[in-house]
């Protein structure tokens, strides 16, 4: 038995002409159905919702195939349109294009030729519906927009919208381990393809090649350029065409090949080792470091030039513990992610002494420990509410003592500023250690990168 291909619908008011359609394309493999008069013919059309209509222009007198057409269009059907029709004039054919017919057969036609195009065109639908699973998989956090309603991720995307709009060439996005960057690398992706060619997005960890490597991968080589340069081969920025590469930990690559970088991202050109001749880079290229580049090229660790011309449009993304509400919404997002993905699993919601958990936590690890967290809970929790104890019990990092600390604060019923109050407790802590900023972050439960970046925040440096 033929394996279904597709499903076509038929409209013509001649019955021979429908039923060597129908003979035709199900000896191919496609379901078909067909009617030889407009009466109900949208409600059919949608009801079976069919790949492709196959539609006589001289249908009727009350509703010509051309009023088909523009009536699915109108209903915005999501379904490819071929017109037949006994009329070889040009005038017929440009009128149904405008109207927006995918092609246009004029009777007697060629059924070889009609099972070419049907086939072309079924390819095409299976392609973009592919293309649009992995564009959904390859955002797995767009399908609701980037996750964030906090002020800092408000003006991050409207300052991303603004790059996307302006198709900025290189993006610096900086931050601590785990808060986003690739999240945000992909959102560029998806938001500047949108009514675009696809093209493809390639991630490369700069301290995960070899450094022996890492400069053919990136750029290629021509036979013969090294020992085992056994053939020509394509880098990565070829590969990544007009799609987005992504240099993640760039605070790592070697000077020299940051040297080659820097004339990559002014000029948009690269030479493959061993070859004589410039290639055009067209791919927007992204770059992402949890280091600090500024102190790092005061300190000879990074090329000032380079610096320079990646901070042109930089973002930095800011740490989960500084989004506030957003920790609560990333965590639900995740709850239903994963609760869908283990079909067998009905957890619904958080209790409220999870929500306070989750909200009183520091996430050092930022949206990768949440989300890691979020799916050990689905997985290993039998009830439909996931509770703060077990929260607690996943959480690596979480003490009693951190606990009854958070207990024992309570907001003034006038308010207070919470940047005031964490630059205070930072300060404090500096003084009882001396300005010792290893001690002083594990006195304050965070990381020593951590305590950088919030005394960076502040002006204590």
């Amino acid at each position: 038995m033929l394996k279904n291909r597709g499903r076509i619908f038929a409209v013509d008011d001649d019955e021979l002409i429908v039923a060597m359609l129908a003979r035709g394309l199900k000896s191919d493999g496609y379901e078909v159905n067909f009617q030889t008069t407009p009466q109900d013919i949208i409600a059919n059309i949608i009801a079976w919702q069919p790949d492709i209509v196959f539609l006589d222009i001289d249908l009727a007198e009350e509703m010509s195939g051309l009023d088909v057409l523009a009536a699915i269009k109108k209903e915005d059907i999501d379904v490819e349109v071929i017109m037949l029709t006994a009329d070889d004039s040009a005038e017929s054919a440009i009128r149904a294009m405008k109207l927006g017919a995918v092609e246009y057969f004029t009777k007697p036609f060629n059924l070889d030729e009609i099972k070419i195009i049907v086939g072309n065109i079924i390819e095409n639908i299976r392609l973009k519906a592919e293309i649009a699973y992995h564009r959904k998989n390859l955002c797995p956090y767009l399908g609701e927009g980037l996750i964030g309603e906090s002020p800092p991720m408000v003006e991050i995307l409207k300052k991303a919208d603004k790059l996307v709009q302006a198709r900025a060439e290189t993006i610096l996005i900086t931050g601590e381990s785990g808060s986003g960057k690739e999240i945000l690398a992909r959102y560029f992706h998806c938001r500047r393809e949108e009514g675009e060619s696809n093209g493809p997005f390639f991630a490369v960890n700069c301290t995960a090649l070899p450094e022996n490597l890492i400069e053919g991968e990136l750029f290629g080589h021509m036979k013969g350029a090294f020992t085992d340069a056994r053939s020509d081969k394509k880098g990565i920025f070829e590969l990544a065409g007009s799609g987005t590469l992504l240099l993640d930990e760039i605070g790592d690559m070697r000077l020299d090949l940051q040297a080659k970088l820097l004339r990559v991202i002014e000029d948009r050109t690269i030479r493959r080792l061993g070859g004589s001749v410039d290639l055009p880079v067209e791919a927007t290229v992204i770059v992402t470091t949890n280091k600090d580049l500024k102190v790092a090229a005061e300190q000879g660790g990074f090329r000032r030039d380079l610096f320079y011309r990646l901070h042109t449009f930089a973002i930095e993304l800011p740490p989960l513990r500084e989004r506030g509400h957003d920790i609560l919404l990333l965590a639900r997002y995740f709850l239903r992610y994963f609760s869908s993905k283990y079909l067998k699993k009905s957890i619904k919601c958080f209790s409220a002494g999870a929500e306070k958990t989750i909200m009183s936590y520091g996430w050092p690890g930022n949206v990768r420990e949440l989300r890691n967290i979020i799916e050990r809970c689905v997985v290993l929790e039998e009830m439909e509410t996931i509770t703060g104890e077990h929260l607690r019990l996943n959480l690596a990092g979480w003490t009693d003592s951190e606990s009854s600390a958070c207990s024992r604060i309570i907001l003034p019923e006038e308010g207070l500023s919470l940047e005031e109050l964490e630059k205070d407790l930072i300060r404090q802590a500096l003084e009882r250690t001396d300005a010792n900023q290893t001690k002083a972050a594990r006195l304050l439960g965070i990381s020593y990168d951590t305590l950088r970046y919030q005394m960076k925040k502040f002006a204590l440096l």
